[in-house]
């Protein structure tokens, strides 16, 4: 199951047909579609000029069980939680018993970012991402061709 937020670091899915039309119809990319899986953690992407930040929260999180990676042009954050905890009496009772897990991803499209340069930290279950823009070089739109 699939959902739409609101946020242009897009999760790519590249068998649906409307990603492109949403461009068209609400603007801009980095405010349209992002698209998230039920079990996903909430993120906020703002534009601070020169560079966009990330922010994912992943409270509970240790910093081993995040994996961050690029491929493609896609920036993939994935998260897994196995914890158990079990409380005994002295004879061997429980009293209670507990079991974790959870599997978290999101996926982003990173088209407008320069993917080498991209740093993260992960602080009291906060994720923040820095992501720089790229470096757009103006070219003139006119050109003259010489003819042989």
């Amino acid at each position: 199951m699939m959902n739409r937020n609101c946020n242009w670091l897009t999760t790519y899915d590249p068998f649906d047909p409307f990603q492109k039309l949403d461009k068209v119809f609400f603007g801009d990319p980095f405010f349209s579609n992002a698209t998230t899986a039920v079990a996903a953690f909430g993120t906020d992407v703002t534009d601070e000029g020169d560079f966009y930040k990330l922010t994912a929260d992943l409270p509970g999180f240790k910093k081993d069980d995040i994996q961050i990676d690029v491929d493609n042009g896609i920036l993939t954050i994935s998260a897994e939680r196995n914890e158990e905890t079990e409380d005994q009496d002295k004879k061997g009772r429980y009293i209670r018993r507990e079991r974790t897990y959870g599997s978290y991803k999101r996926s982003f499209d990173l088209s407008e970012v320069d993917d080498d340069k991209i740093t993260a930290k992960y602080v009291d279950g906060v994720l923040t991402l820095e992501l720089p823009k790229k470096q757009i070089q103006e070219v003139d739109s006119k050109k003259s061709i010489t003819i042989d």
